[in-house]
């Protein structure tokens, strides 16, 4: 039973990394009716501030700005000593293990908004990385796919929205949860449709997942907090948009955002978020 367990998951990865070599480079047309949609959503981009998103990509700074103290408060005083809590507790290959899990469970979004994006080898790339990770790796426990070379890609809704041209829109900071654009907090509402953590029935197992998974993205963010200097807004906010226009481009990006430089990237897309 074992062995043809194996012979499945071989045959699998096989089919799908030969899919991969064929689909590379194809790239679809938009439909008609796709488009006006978009070039609404763009009109109405442009209608609800006055100045252009490519040399002013904050409009809202002000009230951004009261929104992230208020959040900055919030990290302060609540999650951050959960956070150090959780992480003095937790030995540092249990707590790398656990990041791995729920980075696993990110691949099931991933793969659907490959799909929409008709990246069909990405999708199949993976599609493996996945069925490695969750069998081999115990439920993503251990990152075995990385290590036989299947790459981590990150793709969600707001990714795939600006990938059929929707315009990004302002950046908005949102209590509690953090840095979007318009485009990436309306992508992320259907991304909770893919999110398996909230598919769970049993409610406590679901909210102890959730707080669990909220107190390992924020431990992880600890060293990379090393790298902040001056204007934290600003910082937070140019990584963000630096990072979010990374992941669009598929690895290619502009020289800065506004009249702030800045050029490192640090931390996943989840995390920026928190």
């Amino acid at each position: 039973m074992r062995s043809t367990r194996v012979n499945q998951l071989v045959c699998g990865l096989l089919v799908c990394l030969s899919f991969n070599s064929y689909v590379q480079g194809y790239t679809p047309e938009i439909p008609e009716a796709v488009g006006d949609f978009w070039v609404k959503w763009n009109e109405f981009i442009s209608d609800i501030t006055e100045s252009s998103l490519d040399t002013d990509p904050d409009p809202w700074e002000p009230l951004n700005r009261k929104i992230f103290a208020f959040n900055e408060g919030a990290d302060q005083y609540v999650l951050t000593p959960l956070a150090k809590g959780y992480q003095w507790v937790t030995p540092d290959p249990v707590e790398t293990g656990i990041g791995n899990m729920f980075s696993n469970l990110l691949e099931v979004t991933t793969i659907f908004n490959d799909l929409l994006q008709f990246k069909f080898g990405q999708a199949a790339s993976d599609t493996g990385r996945f069925l490695v990770n969750t069998t081999v790796g115990l439920v993503g426990f251990f990152d075995v796919a990385t290590t036989i070379g299947l790459e981590k890609h990150h793709e969600d809704l707001g990714q795939t929205l600006g990938y059929w041209g929707v315009g990004s829109g302002p950046y908005l900071v949102v209590p509690l949860l953090g840095s979007y654009t318009l485009r990436s907090g309306v992508g992320g509402i259907g991304d909770v449709y893919t999110d398996y953590v909230g598919k769970i029935e049993h409610v406590p197992t679901r909210n102890q997942l959730w707080v669990t998974r909220t107190l390992d993205r924020r431990a992880r963010l600890f060293a990379a907090e090393a790298l902040i200097t001056g204007d934290r807004y600003l910082f937070i906010r140019n990584a963000f948009l630096q990072r979010r226009e990374y992941l669009l481009n598929d690895g290619v990006i502009e020289d800065s955002f506004g009249d702030e430089d800045f050029d490192e990237e640090w931390g996943d897309e989840e995390d920026l978020a928190e």
